[in-house]
């Protein structure tokens, strides 16, 4: 499914204010300025700066314009906000990503599984464990679940490159919403043993959980990502109703 043209707009002017062209605080080019630069509608200019403001890189201000807000997060973190692959938010973060698949293989689930990672009971998945490297430095542990009816053909090769891009550029899914919750648990051998940490200095780490669902309404993945708690951040644009 081709992307739609406001998500087209939205990146740019998001990848044009993370590069400083438009800088913080300063207003972007006016709303015409902007429909006769990207030759949209302005009910689609409006809905890629309506993008912006839930991510909190741009503020409406009524009779001025829009205004940038944005913020570079600290670049000594991964930082988790959005639903983005493991690849794009170091890139987006400036960071050099390498991935290592520790384990790739399938089975179907059982009632134990189905109860945490909410598939049905008997549904093929593949189980994934991979080691993501920030600059170098191995940052999480990730237990990814994917549903095998909705992911053909997926491989370790892919798993090492990026999930993501095979999904969208080769099977040309678009991925919609991603439920997570977040806790702090203490670290088992299997983390201490990938992450390198030492236990005398942490004992406890940063644990995401997510459930992503396709525009079908399909859940396809399960994945519980692990975090070196000195390495972790997670970024949110709270607005009060």
């Amino acid at each position: 499914m081709p992307k739609a043209i406001y998500e087209t707009i939205y990146k740019d002017l998001k990848q044009k204010i993370e590069n400083d062209i438009f800088t913080y605080q300063e207003l972007l080019p006016s709303e015409n300025t902007l429909i006769q630069t990207y030759h949209c509608s302005r009910n689609t200019l409006r809905r890629a700066v309506s993008c912006l403001v839930n991510d909190g890189y741009v503020q409406t201000i009524q009779g001025k314009g829009v205004r940038n807000i944005y913020r570079p997060i600290a670049q000594t973190a991964f930082t988790i906000g959005e639903i983005e692959s493991f690849r794009e938010s170091a890139v987006r973060n400036g960071h050099q990503p390498i991935t290592k698949a520790l384990l790739f293989t399938e089975f179907a689930i059982s009632e134990k599984q189905a109860q945490y990672t909410g598939f049905p009971v008997g549904a093929d998945i593949y189980y994934i464990q991979r080691l993501h490297y920030l600059d170098g430095m191995p940052v999480i542990l990730n237990h990814n679940y994917f549903l095998k009816e909705a992911i053909p053909g997926l491989t370790k090769e892919i798993a090492e490159n990026s999930i993501y891009q095979y999904l969208e550029q080769t099977l040309h899914m678009t991925i919609v919403n991603s439920k997570r919750i977040m806790t702090v648990e203490k670290m088992t051998q299997i983390d201490e043993k990938y992450l390198k940490m030492n236990c005398d200095n942490y004992n406890c780490l940063a644990v995401v959980s997510s459930q992503t669902y396709n525009s079908d309404g399909v859940m396809f993945e399960y994945t519980q990502s692990r975090h070196r708690p000195d390495y972790f951040r997670f970024y949110d644009n709270a607005v009060r109703k």
